[in-house]
């Protein structure tokens, strides 16, 4: 008996050793994280072993340090150890919680309390404190001196080089910055040309205002190893736009306010993964990377991270604010994003897909409040196993189906909430080789075990009200809140829009229409509360879709010189 007592106990610790749990259903905690602050966004991820019936749960507060009033935030989400399938490598990630806190202050320090919570035991709690990133910006100090294309090399740490109009041509950045005290090349006005700039491996290196015409079939902007580096309000037109397009893939790098313009047409030919496309707008890979408010078009994909053996860490980025048209295969292509990666209030018109996330990688990976109007294909791309996905408060209009993911492969973990989603007739046609579905309401495949879907807004203009959610079928309210998903659905027409047309010629170029909620409509206070994402709802309830009825739109693309740069 000893002996065997023996083996069992050295058996255990070699267990432990190699980091698998024997704790079973409960939880035993482990270490908190807060990697990768981002301007306004902070990820927070606590490791567990443990919890194999998946029932903790870790409630969040937050707070500017030292103030009086603590903010309730999403809980974490529990994401389970696992490995990705049919990917090149295979990817793995850990037993943990993960989560993130929202639309918070640059460069402020917040506390976050968490509180662990698990029936089977392993109770516990932990305050962490961590501080949101400054907007980029040179030194409060900085000379600015004037520079032209026989003197832009000398520019040092600390100082801002105003260039002269003139042609630049090709240019490769040779010296680092220091924090606090970037090295800042900034256009006086529109007339510095350049055929091409790389900032590769350079650290605290600003490049604004300048414009980028290249004929390569490569990087306009090269951020490749670029770390803390700027790109903003940049005039790009190539190819490619900028890109970090490989391993080690840039970090805490911040793409704004530019505007990037691709070669690839709106035409049947170009659209999907086999069309006639090409180029990437913004393909970075890489953790910490803030890509906001930039005007993309054009392109094969607008804004993309990497995939398989090109993909670096990509944790915490944040894609906010872009206004992105004409993505001949993916609008966003989040693919192969780890966990906490924030991809909110884009606006998307005339795309084949809307949001792709091919696979996440455990997540989560967030889409809140993006708007979607003429997809030709789906607007959820959740391909490859994904796992993760949180998808909330997004608006859809497109031809065929309205909230589309047509993965013949599970994808599963994923939450959806308060989703408005209206579909409808196709005129019989396929796009890039795909079909847009038949123009019903909801269309969701493989749906997962563990997928929890509900309070989302759907239904159809022209078409028989249909739906299939997994093996759920269905073809009035009733029957799709029967569930076991769309318990608490709602079925809605165009009609809860304003005056908004429906996409009947998805290879017509619209323009972005308002797809803000009429007052009264049937969507307007009917959504679920969620903290930190709908805290600010004017009326009874949070509205279904992108959009509160009533309020002001959010700003797309790039902002005028006047706002400040902190404003969401």
């Amino acid at each position: 008996m000893l002996k065997n007592y023996t083996v069992a106990m050295v058996l255990a610790s070699i267990l432990m050793m190699a980091g698998w749990s024997l704790a079973g259903d409960a939880t035993v905690p482990g270490e908190v994280s807060t990697p990768f602050p981002t301007v306004t966004n902070l990820a927070v991820e606590w490791k567990i072993q443990g919890d194999d019936n998946l029932n903790a749960t870790v409630a969040v507060k937050y707070r500017e340090a030292q103030a009086d009033t603590w903010h309730q935030a999403m809980e974490l989400r529990r994401v389970p150890a696992g490995q990705s399938k049919t990917t090149n490598p295979l990817f793995t990630w850990d037993n943990k919680f993960s989560g993130s806190i929202l639309d918070l202050k640059p460069d402020t320090q917040y506390e976050i309390q968490l509180a662990l919570t698990d029936p089977d035991g392993g109770a516990a709690q932990k305050m962490v404190t961590v501080r949101t990133r400054l907007v980029p910006k040179a030194a409060a100090d900085a000379s600015v001196r004037k520079v032209d294309a026989s003197t832009i090399d000398t520019v040092k740490p600390g100082e801002i080089g105003l260039l002269a109009d003139g042609n630049y041509g090709d240019f490769i950045a040779k010296a680092d910055g220091e924090p606090g005290k970037p090295i800042v090349y900034r256009a006086q006005g529109t007339g510095a040309k350049f055929t091409f700039v790389s900032l590769k491996n350079r650290k605290h290196v600003y490049l604004e205002g300048v414009v980028v015409r290249s004929a390569k079939e490569g990087a306009a902007v090269e951020l490749l190893g670029a770390e803390n580096c700027v790109v903003r309000r940049c005039d790009i037109q190539g190819v490619f736009g900028i890109r970090a397009d490989d391993k080690p893939g840039a970090t805490n790098c911040y793409v704004a306010d530019n505007v990037i313009k691709g070669t690839t047409p709106w035409t049947p030919e170009a659209m999907g993964a086999n069309g006639k496309n090409i180029g990437e707008g913004i393909e970075m890979t890489g953790s910490g990377n803030v890509i906001c408010f930039n005007k993309v078009s054009n392109f094969r994909d607008c804004i993309s991270t990497m995939e398989d053996t090109y993909t670096a860490d990509q944790n915490c980025i944040d894609i906010l604010n872009n206004d992105i048209a004409v993505g001949a295969d993916d609008a966003i292509e989040a693919d192969f994003a780890m966990s906490n990666c924030r991809i909110m209030r884009n606006r998307i018109t005339n795309c084949f897909v809307g949001l792709s996330s091919q696979p996440g990688l455990g997540g989560p990976t967030y889409f809140i409040r993006n708007v979607m109007y003429n997809l030709t294909y789906v607007p959820f791309k959740l391909h490859r196993y994904s796992k993760g996905d949180v998808v909330l408060h997004n608006t859809v209009v497109k031809s065929g189906d309205g909230m589309a993911c047509f993965a013949a492969t599970e994808f599963d973990y994923a939450l959806f909430r308060n989703n408005l989603c209206i579909g409808g007739p196709t005129g019989g046609k396929v796009w890039g080789n795909y079909g847009s579905g038949a123009g019903m309401a909801v269309t969701l495949y493989a749906v997962g075990s563990h997928c929890d879907i509900d309070y989302d807004a759907v239904g159809t203009w022209q078409t028989p009200f249909k739906g299939k959610i997994g093996t759920q079928v269905f073809s009035s309210a009733e029957e799709m809140r029967k569930g076991p998903q769309e318990k608490h659905g709602l079925v809605v027409g165009l009609d809860v829009f304003r005056g908004v047309a429906f996409p009947e010629q998805p290879g017509t170029l619209y323009a972005p229409p308002d797809l803000r909620p009429q007052d009264g409509s049937a969507v307007v206070d009917a959504g679920l509360v969620i903290p930190n994402v709908n805290d600010g709802s004017a009326g009874k309830g949070p509205d279904i879709g992108a959009y509160e009825a009533g309020q002001p739109l959010p700003m797309y693309g790039p902002r005028p010189e006047s706002v400040d740069e902190s404003t969401k």
